[in-house]
């Protein structure tokens, strides 16, 4: 893949995805946004465990299982809007539609801030806001995902996923150990930060430039156009397979959920552990990304996933077995960056396999593949650690993952044969 080219005046391209002004605010809108949210999410997890230990009198395992709950709740509204989310994003104005979002959830982090303020955290509030966040993010997401293929040339598509890969791993690693160290220094202050961070995106997402919109019929009617979606992705068994391995991978062996069982009562390392905890995943991603956006994969890239996946699964399982923090930390280091190269294959293949008209539809689907693999992962760690405990948990997740690994190599064959990003739909 040329990194030059010229257009057809004979004035040179943009070498790097930077280089071009649109881009560059979407970049900045990305990683504002995630420094927000993620600042947000990993308060929310300590408070809620913390909230059922301390004000609840609840054990271990059954405030582990509220964090369960918390995945939960903030699954159903991803899971019931999903498909609406993807026809809005082909339908409206993606810049619009993603500063709306930003600002539903610049209100829960407002909320969340008062509450922790006034002292009147209480697990129904928590659970109620992490909804309304869920709502925000199911939104957010294919517009923003849609967007951005449009903002630069067709072959820099590849490297402009790394690139904005490195805002989102790097904003990962800055806003849970902001958020964590934030929260040590006045509880409330993370919030609202997230709250200045939220509004700033709104703003500069809307500074892009209005883009032409997609092909679609709008005379048609939205659920035709939802379950068009559907029936895109569920007869393209290349498109299925990536989807669903992640879905089905992270599902089992997502260790997020009970970082703050970890924090709080096996390493005892408190919430500014809790967000080293967290940024760490991030940490290894940030490192791949950046590789990735210097020298993109450009070969074998389905088997590269695949043994992304399986390394992802067990990095997982033997963190589960840690009890010091440094081998803790460098564990889900080595776990986000084999995520990285799984996110980087995945998100590189699906866009350059899906017609622009149905980006916001596909980018839906997938988002919900991976909102259910991470909130419904959430829901399963609550369960398997009320019954197996926390180490037991994330032990059984990370085989779990493993297992779904050598499946999924065998029963898509497609993924394994997958040598290029060159696209294979047909319009």
């Amino acid at each position: 893949m040329e990194d030059t080219t010229e257009s057809a005046v004979g004035v040179p391209l943009p070498r790097h995805p930077l280089q071009i002004r649109d881009y560059r605010i979407f970049w900045l809108t990305r990683f504002a946004g995630v420094i927000a949210t993620l600042s947000m999410v990993v308060v929310l997890g300590w408070q809620v465990y913390d909230v059922a230990r301390s004000d609840y009198g609840m054990s271990r395992s059954a405030a582990a299982f509220q964090l369960g709950i918390l995945g939960l709740v903030q699954f159903i509204p991803l899971f019931v809007l999903t498909p609406i989310s993807g026809v809005v994003a082909d339908r409206f104005d993606r810049r619009k539609v993603a500063a709306l979002s930003m600002g539903i959830d610049s209100f829960v982090a407002a909320a969340l801030g008062y509450a922790t303020w006034s002292e009147s955290l209480s697990l129904p509030l928590l659970f109620s806001l992490a909804a309304l966040h869920g709502v925000a993010r199911i939104f957010f997401g294919p517009a923003m995902n849609s967007l951005a293929p449009n903002l630069v040339p067709a072959p820099m598509i590849p490297r402009a996923i790394a690139t904005n890969a490195i805002a989102w791993q790097f904003a990962s690693v800055l806003g849970p150990a902001a958020g964590g160290m934030l929260y040590a220094v006045f509880p409330s202050l993370p919030y609202i930060v997230s709250v200045a961070l939220l509004g700033l995106g709104s703003v500069l997402v809307l500074l892009i430039k209005p883009l032409r919109k997609p092909d679609v019929d709008r005379k048609k009617h939205p659920v035709r156009q939802i379950t068009e979606g559907f029936r895109f992705v569920w007869h393209d068994r290349f498109l299925l397979g990536a989807i669903s391995l992640d879905l089905f991978a992270v599902l089992l062996g997502g260790v997020t959920a009970l970082l703050p069982v970890f924090a709080r009562d096996i390493l005892q390392v408190g919430p500014e552990g809790l967000g080293w905890m967290r940024a760490a995943p991030a940490a290894g991603a940030g490192i791949v990304a950046l590789w990735l956006a210097v020298k993109p994969m450009e070969h074998n890239v389905g088997v590269k996933m695949l043994w992304a996946v399986g390394v992802y699964g067990v990095a997982t399982a033997v963190f589960g077995f840690s009890y010091d923090l440094i081998f803790s930390l460098f564990l889900l280091l080595i776990l986000g960056a084999a995520d990285m190269i799984s996110v980087f294959v995945r998100g590189s293949l699906v866009q350059l396999n899906t017609p622009d008209e149905m980006r916001g539809r596909v980018s839906s689907l997938s988002g919900l593949a991976i909102s259910a693999s991470n909130e419904l992962g959430e829901l399963q760690s609550g369960i398997a650690a009320a019954i197996l405990g926390a180490t037991g948990a994330v032990v059984f997740g990370g085989a779990g993952a493993v297992l779904v690994t050598i499946i999924w190599a065998f029963a898509f064959p497609e993924i394994r044969n997958a040598r290029t990003f060159a696209p294979v739909y047909r319009e």
